[in-house]
């Protein structure tokens, strides 16, 4: 299992607001715990600060309640996979990849045409009449355009196109 997002000030953030073991906070954060009971008594660099791993969606409130309760018991790092993505809204996108858009969109229509359009402009960032014209193939620069994905472009995060994939089917359906 790997472990939170910055460890130490994870941590730092189970010490200072639950009633977790020592144990237990060095179980789930994977560090020693003499390191966990040298931040309780203010040994290691004062200046770190804790990070909430309940905002970082890394623990969930009912998670440290029943750890609370049982001291054998271990945190379980809250599963990314089974995460909802944020909600798809526009984005800025950088000057550099703002070329890359149409392939993005022409790998999607390529691959997913049930997708609709605006699930493809909220997700990429483009607009309608870019989507309309690689669709009839009358892009200014359609001889050009390769299919790619736009994950691989960076145009948005693989659970963002799967959300937006599984959509398209379900409503499909």
């Amino acid at each position: 299992m790997s472990g939170p997002l910055m460890p130490k000030a994870t941590a730092i953030w189970l010490i200072e607001n639950t009633s977790l073991t020592f144990e237990q906070i060095a179980d789930f954060c994977g560090l020693h715990v003499l390191e966990i009971e040298s931040f309780a008594n203010g040994d290691m660099d004062a200046r770190m600060i804790g990070f909430d791993p309940i905002v970082a969606s890394q623990l969930t409130c009912d998670e440290i309640k029943r750890c609370e309760a049982d001291p054998e018991a271990r945190l379980q790092l809250k599963s990314r996979l089974y995460l909802e993505p944020r909600k798809l809204s526009k984005k800025y996108t950088p000057r550099v990849k703002r070329q890359d858009r149409p392939d993005a969109v022409a790998w999607i229509l390529k691959y997913y045409p049930h997708v609709s359009e605006h699930d493809i402009c909220d997700l990429i960032g483009t607009t309608r009449n870019t989507i309309k014209a690689i669709r009839n193939k009358t892009h200014r620069n359609i001889a050009m355009l390769s299919p790619r994905s736009p994950v691989v472009l960076g145009l948005c995060s693989e659970v963002e196109l799967d959300f937006v994939i599984s959509k398209a089917t379900r409503d499909q359906s």
